[in-house]
């Protein structure tokens, strides 16, 4: 719930730190980690460089808090299709939400969890190896969830649920990718639906 939290002192910070993260995830969405200077994120959030300190830390926190909103919000899909009842399941509505999280109106393109350290240099390593955690830990779920559906004999004992985690994750960062390049959500919609026509049967 949108609050105005306290300061340190007990003094009203004066602006809606909710809000101001909405706002700081849309630039680094934008325009990635590096990209986003501490000017463009305390001008989107409407708050000094002193109150951003006080209230995330420094941007490397901003950008980790950022991230685990957006994952709690346009990403959520991801948690969703894990709890789908077969695999198949599992894979249509995260590959769905894929295409719609990336290319939804009045959002930035692609995926934040992709493009947010794409051309990270050494300033930005810490937010790289950041992200490379987040897909890895995403993987990692869809294989544990894969594993589940082999034994259960959803899928074909022979399945490699690594595997399938990383084609899965593989087309849905390609998906990401090509929503920034200007992908219409019909023609990334249609690449999905390809992507599933593949999908292994029991």
């Amino acid at each position: 719930m949108a609050t105005r939290q306290k300061a340190p002192m007990g003094r009203p910070r004066g602006f809606d730190a909710e809000e101001a993260l909405e706002k700081a995830i849309r630039v680094f969405w934008e325009q990635g980690y590096e990209g986003a200077s501490l000017t463009d994120l305390t001008n989107a959030m409407g708050i000094t460089r002193t109150s951003m300190y006080a209230a995330f830390g420094n941007k490397e926190d901003l950008f980790r808090k950022a991230l685990e909103r957006y994952t709690e919000g346009p990403a959520s899909y991801g948690a969703r299709a894990l709890q789908e009842p077969t695999a198949r399941q599992v894979a249509i509505v995260f590959l769905n939400g894929s295409v719609r999280a990336t290319t939804r109106p009045g959002c930035p393109t692609g995926c934040l969890g992709v493009q947010g350290s794409l051309a990270a240099g050494d300033t930005g390593s810490n937010a790289r190896d950041a992200l490379i955690t987040w897909r890895n830990e995403h993987t990692s779920l869809l294989r544990d969830r894969f594993r589940r559906a082999v034994d259960e004999g959803d899928l074909p004992p022979d399945t490699d649920p690594e595997l399938l985690a990383h084609y899965l994750m593989t087309v849905a960062n390609g998906i990401a990718v090509q929503a920034v390049g200007g992908t219409t959500r019909e023609r990334l919609q249609r690449v999905a639906d390809m992507a599933l026509r593949s999908w292994p049967a029991a």
